[in-house]
């Protein structure tokens, strides 16, 4: 059985791709079909990569979320350091981070 996923780089990405698999679950617990994560990230394909990634994620659930949980911390601990006057890029980022994180809630 071919690997869907590999850790590299601290992180988890579908394999062949530098697409996270942060963003597949991210996607898949707000309800969107494999499909639908296709036509959003045509770069994660083949679509059984993608039922792969997710298959990943339900067999190693707590290992995963354990992850994300970890990165949502950084990522709260990175936004306290930025200053008031960053770049814009990184306040619509913050703003995509936070709007993502209300909706998962």
């Amino acid at each position: 059985m071919p690997d869907y996923v590999e850790q590299r780089d601290g992180g988890y990405y579908l394999a062949g791709t530098r697409i996270s698999l942060d963003t597949i679950v991210h996607a898949f617990q707000e309800g969107e079909s494999p499909e639908g994560i296709l036509r959003s990230f045509p770069m994660a394909g083949p679509l059984v990569r993608i039922y792969g990634a997710i298959t990943f994620y339900l067999e190693n659930k707590d290992k995963v979320e354990a992850f994300l949980r970890d990165q949502d911390r950084l990522w709260e601990a990175l936004s306290k350091q930025q200053s008031p006057a960053a770049d814009p890029l990184v306040n619509r980022l913050r703003e995509a981070k936070e709007h993502a994180s209300s909706t998962r809630s």
